[in-house]
């Protein structure tokens, strides 16, 4: 099965130095979304929360030597699939940005994980669950 996905937009931001993970980045930057798409940023606001998927591009092909790695934060190899390894089987990104504000086809972003170029294949809302938050507690 071959599949075909074309970026909606590309990052922009002008830091050199790009945290390795969302959640200890305050990094700002815009996500440049190509005019034809502009519409359907509609509901997007500031302050609220958005889950981007991206493409890690400037990460080296996967092959099987990467089945297992060492992230910085951890001592011991972990599979691929455990970890936030730019370095995948297929070079596909998550992150949760803030929304800072919109204008026309650009959303300005706080919480850069992501090189400058990046291209960005989606953007969906961030929905939280009440098991999202740590005070919650099964009964």
């Amino acid at each position: 099965m071959k599949t075909e996905i074309k970026p909606i937009g590309f990052v922009y931001t002008a830091s050199e130095k790009i945290p390795r993970h969302w959640t200890v980045s305050n990094v700002e930057g815009i996500l440049n979304v190509d005019k034809k798409f502009a519409a359907g940023l509609k509901d997007i606001k500031a302050g609220q929360r958005i889950v981007v998927i991206f493409l890690f591009h400037k990460s080296p092909d996967f092959t099987s030597d990467f089945l297992f790695q060492t992230p910085p934060n951890h001592e011991k190899k972990l599979g691929v699939f455990s970890n936030c390894s730019p370095i995948r089987p297929n070079p596909i990104g998550m992150s949760v940005l803030e929304v800072l504000k919109v204008n026309d086809n650009k959303i300005y972003v706080q919480g850069i994980d992501m090189l400058d170029g990046t291209p960005v294949l989606d953007i969906k809302p961030y929905i939280e669950s009440k098991f999202d938050c740590p005070s919650y507690q099964k009964k």
